[in-house]
């Protein structure tokens, strides 16, 4: 007697009330985020609470929390998807509330981004969906960790570093020198990174000379709030010379920061130094920038801070080479 095979399952057509359920609980999902996680963000943002807003609480925990509300309260076909789409509203709505912490946003939106996808993976294959789920219990404790990097000083890279950048300028050392005791001339920077990013971009410079004591006084483009009424807040940095060494092949000059209105929500700059030697008939000059990192994860934003200086120091190298050449053109001396 022949074999029958056994007739194939039929599939159960897709119940409209599951999907209405679903949609409803991404609503509520999205009003317990608007209503709830916003709120909050605001209270931290505008209370402090002794720098957490700059700790690893914020830019993991943050991340951490809406994940594990995504997982619990919906359930799509993809709840990646749908914490990477909520992430994005909340992104959007904190945005203008942040003033000036927007560029952290901005920066920390990677790492915003990574950290919600890999919890809810986590959280997908824990619950069982996933044949590897086990295998994501080793991701707790690291996220642990990593999630209270900050908090009570606690730091897994060295909190002090250095920016630098150079440029071969082609004029004679004492035009470098006659540049970096004039105020010089701010043009908008070309590197993409700081032209993407709102950075505070110097507007101008007041003092001069290269004298232990001389000082600098940096304004920058004012501080601006949505507030109703609020009327733009100026910002500057001033330096004073503590150091110096100038001499006919070359130089090097030390300028320590005594107030800054400027940077100090995102690193705590110290000090910077310019040094200027000749090669040939031509000058390098090399500009650094050390400064102490305020912002945790240290993973994420000592290399993210590492660069934007090392560009904010090449801009300034580049700003009094500009000069030096342009004066040097202008006499029609020191050129080869």
């Amino acid at each position: 007697m022949a074999h029958v095979p056994d007739p194939l399952p039929e599939h159960p057509a897709p119940d409209p009330e599951a999907a209405r359920g679903a949609s409803k609980a991404r609503w509520i999902l999205c009003g317990l985020l608007v209503l709830v996680a916003f709120p909050a963000l605001l209270f931290l943002r505008i209370a402090g609470y002794g720098g957490l807003d700059q700790t690893a609480l914020f830019y993991v925990g943050l991340p951490v929390v809406i994940a594990l509300s995504v997982v619990l309260l919906a359930r799509p076909k993809s709840a990646v998807g749908v914490a990477v789409a909520v992430t994005t509203v909340l992104l959007l709505l904190s945005g203008p509330l942040l003033g000036e912490g927007l560029v952290c946003l901005l920066i920390s939106a990677p790492l915003i981004y990574g950290v919600v996808a890999l919890v809810t993976w986590m959280c997908v294959s824990l619950s069982g969906r996933d044949p590897y789920g086990p295998h994501s219990f080793i991701a707790v404790p690291v996220l642990f960790v990593l999630t209270l990097e900050g908090v009570g000083g606690l730091s897994l890279l060295p909190r002090e570093n250095v920016g630098s950048g150079e440029v071969l300028v082609e004029a004679a050392p004492e035009r470098v020198a006659a540049a970096l005791a004039a105020p010089p001339e701010y043009e908008r920077p070309e590197a993409a990174f700081l032209r993407v990013v709102p950075f505070p971009e110097p507007v101008e410079a007041v003092g001069e000379g290269l004298s232990v004591g001389d000082t600098r006084l940096v304004h920058f483009t004012p501080r601006r709030s949505l507030a109703i009424g609020a009327e733009p807040t100026p910002r500057s940095l001033e330096l004073e010379i503590v150091e110096s060494e100038v001499a006919t092949d070359g130089g090097r000059v030390v300028f320590e920061v005594v107030d800054d209105t400027v940077l100090a929500r995102w690193m705590d700059l110290r000090r910077a130094t310019a040094t200027w030697t000749r090669e040939g008939d031509r000058t390098r000059l090399a500009w650094e920038f050390d400064y102490v990192r305020t912002y945790d994860p240290s993973w994420y934003f000592g290399p993210v801070q590492g660069y934007a200086t090392d560009l904010a120091a090449a801009y300034l190298a580049e700003t009094f080479a500009v000069e030096a050449e342009r004066s040097t053109d202008a006499e029609g001396v020191g050129r080869p």
